[in-house]
């Protein structure tokens, strides 16, 4: 699974449990990044952060997909 940069810029922006830790951790550290820095080359930074953690972890991540698939 690839999320769009409207999908992280809606995970940036709001608040969103997710079962795995790692994820949890990475949306926090990109939040704090993208706050400080809200230019696009910024959020296309975070956009391929997530998707690379999504695209390592993806066969633990089936319930995070789900969340993710609804934003």
């Amino acid at each position: 699974m690839t999320i769009t940069i409207e999908q992280t810029q809606k995970l940036l922006m709001e608040n969103y449990a997710f079962r795995a830790f790692g994820l949890s951790l990475l949306i926090i550290r990109l939040k704090r990044k993208y706050a400080a820095d809200s230019t696009q080359a910024a959020l296309q930074f975070c956009v391929d952060e997530v998707n690379k953690y999504l695209s390592k972890n993806e066969r633990i991540m089936e319930e995070d997909f789900a969340i993710i698939s609804k934003i």
